[in-house]
C-alpha cells in the first residue's frame, strides 16, 4: 500500500487539475448572480493541493524506491493538464483584466501568453521524448524549476485578482509584472533546454 502513494499523488493531482479546470471555467456564469469570491477562494485551495503534490510525489518515490513508468509518464502529464490547461481557460474566460484594454487587446495578450506557454511545454517535451529514446539523459533543471514555480505563482496571481482585487490599478500592475516575468523565464527556460541537446548533423530527428 505504501508503495503506491507516490501514483496516488500524481493521479490525484491529474484529478485535482481537472476539478479546478472546470470549476474556473464555469466562474463566468455563476459570477453573472452571486458574489464568486468564496468560489474562486476554493479552485485556489485546490490549485494549491495539487502543487502539493508536486512537490512532495517525487521525493517519496525516491525515498521508497518505488519510482515507477506511471510516475514518469503521468507526472509531467499532470503538470501540463494544471498549468497550460490554466492558461487556456483563463484566455477562454477574458482573464486576467488588464487596466482599459479592450476586449481584443486583451485576448491578444492571453492567448498570446497561453501560446508560449505551451509552446515551451511541447518543445521541452518532444526533445525529452527525442533524448530519451537515444538514451541520453535529459534531467530536470534548476531553471525548469524555477519556471515552474514563477508559472504557478501566476496563476495564483490571477485568482486573487478575479477573487478580490478586480479594479485596484495596483491589482493591475501586479498581474502585468508577474506576466512579463513569468514569459521571459519561460522563454529563457526553453533556449536553456535547447542547448542541453547536442545533436549531430547526422542525427535523424524522428
Amino acid at each position: 500500500m505504501w508503495k503506491q502513494i507516490p501514483n496516488i499523488l500524481t493521479g490525484g493531482r491529474l484529478v485535482l487539475a481537472v476539478i479546478f479546470l472546470v470549476m474556473i471555467f464555469l466562474e463566468p456564469g455563476l459570477a453573472a448572480n452571486r458574489d464568486t469570491s468564496f468560489y474562486l477562494d476554493v479552485a485556489f485551495v485546490i490549485f494549491l493541493i495539487a502543487g502539493l503534490t508536486d512537490i512532495i510525489d517525487g521525493p517519496i518515490a525516491r525515498k521508497l524506491n518505488v519510482t515507477s513508468k506511471f510516475g514518469r509518464m503521468v507526472d509531467p502529464l499532470a503538470d501540463k493538464v494544471l498549468i497550460c490547461g490554466a492558461f487556456i481557460v483563463f484566455a477562454l474566460i477574458g482573464q486576467p483584466k488588464l487596466f482599459n484594454l479592450t476586449k481584443f487587446q486583451l485576448a491578444i495578450i492571453q492567448w498570446g501568453f497561453a501560446a508560449i506557454i505551451i509552446a515551451r511545454e511541447t518543445l521541452v517535451t518532444i526533445l525529452r521524448h527525442w533524448s530519451e529514446s537515444r538514451g541520453i539523459k535529459f534531467p530536470a533543471t534548476l531553471s525548469g524549476k524555477i519556471k515552474m514555480f514563477v508559472q504557478a505563482f501566476a496563476v495564483g496571481t490571477v485568482l486573487v485578482k478575479m477573487a478580490h482585487v478586480q479594479t485596484p490599478a495596483w491589482g493591475y500592475w501586479f498581474t502585468t509584472i508577474t506576466y512579463l516575468i513569468t514569459i521571459s523565464i519561460t522563454v529563457i527556460s526553453g533556449f536553456m533546454s535547447l542547448k542541453k541537446i547536442k545533436i549531430r548533423p547526422d542525427s535523424p530527428l524522428l
